[in-house]
């Protein structure tokens, strides 16, 4: 089980943004933050569900290749509502929320990139409510 990630970011209070507005529809907070005088390397932020972080950004020069992180989300509301968050958080799309049946016949998600090109995607895995 994985406890928590990250990823690298070049302009660290730009990502802070982004992703303060892209993962509030999927519940997710902007909860710690330490200075490099703290870590002894450089600035860092960490998202998630209170209490616990569990994405962590930090600045410096940004992963190559990007990274691709998803976050599981418990309907497709919230896929939805996470794209056109990080969209207007300044995201770039990169795959439209929809069914994606070549993994699974439920899998709904919904794929941004952030200002890095890391590609954050929020993934629902349950049918669609009511159906």
């Amino acid at each position: 089980m994985i406890d928590h990630t990250g990823i690298v970011v070049s302009d660290f209070e730009r990502s802070k943004a982004f992703y303060r507005q892209a993962l509030a529809p999927i519940a997710y907070q902007l909860l710690l933050e330490f200075p490099a005088a703290v870590t002894g390397h450089t600035d860092v932020a960490g998202f998630g569900e209170p209490p616990k972080p569990d994405f962590w950004i930090s600045r410096g020069t940004p992963n190559q290749p990007p990274l691709h992180i998803a976050f599981r989300v418990n309907t497709r509301a919230e896929v939805d509502a996470f794209h056109r968050a990080a969209l207007a958080a300044g995201g770039t799309d990169n795959g439209a929320p929809g069914l994606r049946p070549h993994y699974h016949p439920d899998y709904y998600g919904a794929f941004v990139r952030d200002p890095d090109g890391h590609n954050i995607e929020a993934v629902c895995h349950a049918p669609e409510q009511g159906a």
